[in-house]
């Protein structure tokens, strides 16, 4: 715990943030000596004692717990970033939202746009494929239909040609098993797990022997009905502050698969281009 570093920074957003932004304008007639928040009034917001705030600031205090910590954050209403900063100088992990990020930062979007030859996906912590370009849309199909990988593999009979299958199983059941801790609470993720259990004995069985998959490379073999097999290399970037991740499919060049890749991109995909972002 960064007790100096904590006291800063706490009495630095208390002094900015103004009194009408934390919705006390008019709460009472005092003149102020400073145009920020007093600390009595950061303690009401935080629902925590004056005296324990007045310890924060002072450097005093004792480490807070996760829920002081956000009640802090929501008084002195800090944005993402700040509050992630406020958890890690109180040398405490940030718990995470109650539901997996689904809309994707715009900047990721603009990524995938810029491969033309390179099929690119974004998934969230639930398997849906949440952005994608129109090669990855060509490459995988029908993604507007049916968006969760998780669901087409062990539900739609997705992925079951050739090589590669097994593995990406193991992987997708291991991801939503670490998914199903982190969100108890998401009614989405449940329902999904909910339905893969119920349909599929292989999902179950691998669900049972709670496997242990890290994100990384594999190469697999994609049966497309327009081009045939194609052997793709696929790269997973994870984005960590959304718990969402990219993944690349491209093919060594020279190989009948790039030239198949190229072939499809400058086709383009026969649904059209895809939304930037799915909720």
């Amino acid at each position: 715990m960064a007790r100096v570093e904590l006291a800063r920074f706490l009495r630095e957003r208390r002094e900015e943030l103004r009194p009408e932004a934390a919705g006390l304008t008019g709460r009472d007639g005092t003149r102020r000596r400073t145009p920020g928040l007093r600390r009595e009034e950061v303690a009401a917001l935080a629902h925590v004692s004056v005296d324990y705030y007045v310890r924060l600031e002072q450097a005093r205090g004792p480490r807070p717990s996760a829920r002081v910590l956000d009640g802090l954050a929501v008084a002195l209403r800090l944005g993402a970033p700040e509050r992630a900063h406020l958890f890690r100088l109180a040398g405490v992990a940030p718990p995470p939202p109650a539901v997996p990020a689904r809309r994707v930062r715009p900047y990721v979007v603009d990524l995938l746009h810029r491969m033309p030859l390179t099929g690119a996906v974004v998934t969230d912590a639930a398997y849906d494929v949440v952005a994608w370009n129109p090669l990855a849309d060509a490459l995988l199909g029908g993604l507007a239909a049916e968006p969760n990988l998780a669901r087409r593999r062990f539900l739609r009979g997705g992925q079951r040609s050739g090589s590669g299958p097994e593995e990406f199983a193991h992987y997708a059941v291991a991801r939503l098993r670490a998914s199903a801790d982190r969100y108890p609470g998401d009614p989405r993720l449940a329902g999904l797990l909910a339905e893969l259990r119920t349909g599929s004995e292989e999902f179950t069985r691998i669900w049972d022997s709670n496997p242990v998959r890290a994100p990384g490379h594999r190469s697999k073999t994609l049966a497309h009905p327009e081009v045939g097999p194609l052997r793709v290399d696929c790269d997973v970037l994870p984005l960590p502050e959304d718990d969402q991740q990219v993944v690349f499919m491209t093919a060594e060049p020279g190989t009948p698969a790039a030239r198949a890749l190229k072939h499809l991109s400058e086709r383009g995909s026969p649904h059209g281009m895809p939304p930037t972002a799915c909720h």
